[in-house]
């Protein structure tokens, strides 16, 4: 071989590295930040000037939402040749963001060619603020297809998304997929139009709407005003169920104003809060299906609590379905090692934890005497201390004084279970803010 031959061999050699090398870092950095390996695929590869680079910040949860059970009604369709514009309300603001999809309840692939982020021109309005509207991609593609029982995030995207404000998410699906994955008491009104209207800045299109939340579980920001999410796990005390829709005023609502209000003075920490409440829940027992309809806390623990972006502390509020809902008499004891085992696992990933004492339902349907015995021996554990890391006294806060097996009369929504307005406002206001940030114990 000449020396011109060996020199012509060995650049060939270089160059060949370096392109193997550079295949491997784009196919790394279309993975970097989506939160771990992607559920789902992209094609209609797309220029990427709408993803975000790298800046300063933390990834928290801003809003969330638990996926609780296939929609009925749309077990063939889906939502085929609409566009569905969620409207879901952030805590802290951030300067990029990205959105996860699932499509945990369908028979079928969910094929979204098409969706968007923008900040709402008004509050519980399906019209954006023209500048602000951006479409999502999925590593890099304008399309994706997420396969049944799975869950896919977009790539990050450029938009300044301001706190305590109403963003809109809008996807679009050409096809049927089948059941639709949705959180079915959101409190606030999403709307639904005809055709590929994702981009769509007005409202005029969108004449149908929803008390639902599909498809979207979750939004995260890219912020500067927190380092941290906090998850409210629950049932629909949690869920909000009977606040003012459209208001913002679960209980979860106002503890995160109160933590944005106070953030870094003393010992309050700089964490968002994010609602996993799904009405009816339980500790221990969950709905029929594969997956099950509104499946147990034991089961929903690692996805809604600790698969969440960046959790500091997660706040629990159940036990009471397992009282109401049980047919016999419910077993303290079942209830309390469920809660521990609960805790016992959000341990293991570094969660504090923070539970609340089951507030009274004298007068609702399914009060009895035994059952409040149960209720009472659930709280006297966890007031003992032998539940959780720190306890907020949701019972003492609301119930009666002149009757404590019933909520005050002002806290209680009429239906002598949920809290009004002002009951759930009561509950925010007892949260010690402190208590949500400290060492966790190896063992209660």
């Amino acid at each position: 071989m000449t020396k011109r031959h060996g020199y012509a061999l060995l650049a060939a050699v270089i160059a060949m590295i370096v392109a193997i090398s550079g295949a491997i870092y784009v196919g790394a950095a279309a993975d970097h930040g989506t939160g771990g390996t992607r559920d789902a695929t992209a094609d209609n590869r797309a220029p990427r000037d709408s993803a975000a680079p790298a800046s300063a910040g933390t990834w928290v949860g801003t809003w969330s939402a638990s996926p609780a059970a296939a929609e009925p009604g749309t077990e063939t369709n889906g939502m085929a040749g609409r566009s569905v514009r969620n409207v879901v309300h952030t805590d802290v603001g951030g300067t990029e963001a990205r959105i996860t999809l699932s499509n945990l309840y369908g028979q079928q692939p969910l094929n979204i060619t098409h969706a968007s982020i923008a900040v709402a021109a008004a509050e519980n309005d399906a019209a954006a603020v023209a500048d602000t509207m951006r479409r999502l991609t999925f590593s890099g593609g304008t399309t994706v297809i997420v396969p049944p029982g799975q869950q896919i995030m977009s790539d990050a995207v450029r938009v300044r998304v301001p706190r305590d404000s109403d963003i809109l998410v809008t996807t679009y699906s050409p096809t049927p997929s089948g059941p639709v994955t949705y959180h079915p008491h959101a409190r606030q009104i999403s709307y639904a139009a005809q055709g590929d209207r994702t981009e769509d800045v007005t409202a005029t299109a969108y004449t149908e709407q929803t008390p639902h939340w599909r498809y979207l579980t979750a939004l995260d920001v890219l912020s500067d005003e927190s380092v941290g999410t906090v998850v409210a796990l629950g049932d629909s005390i949690t869920d909000g169920i009977t606040s003012t829709e459209g208001a913002d005023h679960r209980w979860t609502d106002i503890l995160a104003d109160r933590l944005r209000t106070a953030a870094g003075s003393g010992d309050v920490p700089r964490y968002s809060v994010v609602n996993q409440g799904i009405s009816g829940n339980q500790v221990l027992a969950e709905g029929l299906g594969r997956p099950a309809d509104n499946p147990s806390g034991l089961n929903r623990l690692e996805r809604d609590v600790l698969d969440r972006t960046n959790v500091k502390a997660v706040v629990i509020d159940l036990g009471v379905n397992d009282i109401l809902r049980n047919q016999g008499q419910a077993d303290p004891a079942a209830i309390t090692d469920g809660l521990r085992e609960m805790v016992r696992r959000a341990h293991a990933r570094g969660l504090r934890v923070v539970g609340a004492t089951l507030m009274p339902f004298g007068g609702h349907r399914g009060y009895s005497r035994t059952r409040d015995a149960v209720r009472r021996a659930v709280n006297a554990e966890i007031r003992a201390g032998k539940v959780y890391d720190a306890v907020v006294d949701f019972d003492e806060a609301l119930r009666d004084p002149y009757d404590p097996r019933r909520l005050r009369a002002d806290y209680d929504s009429g239906d002598h279970l949920h809290p009004s307005d002002k009951g759930y406002e009561r509950m925010a206001e007892v949260f010690e803010l402190g208590d949500l940030k400290g060492a966790t114990p190896a063992e209660l």
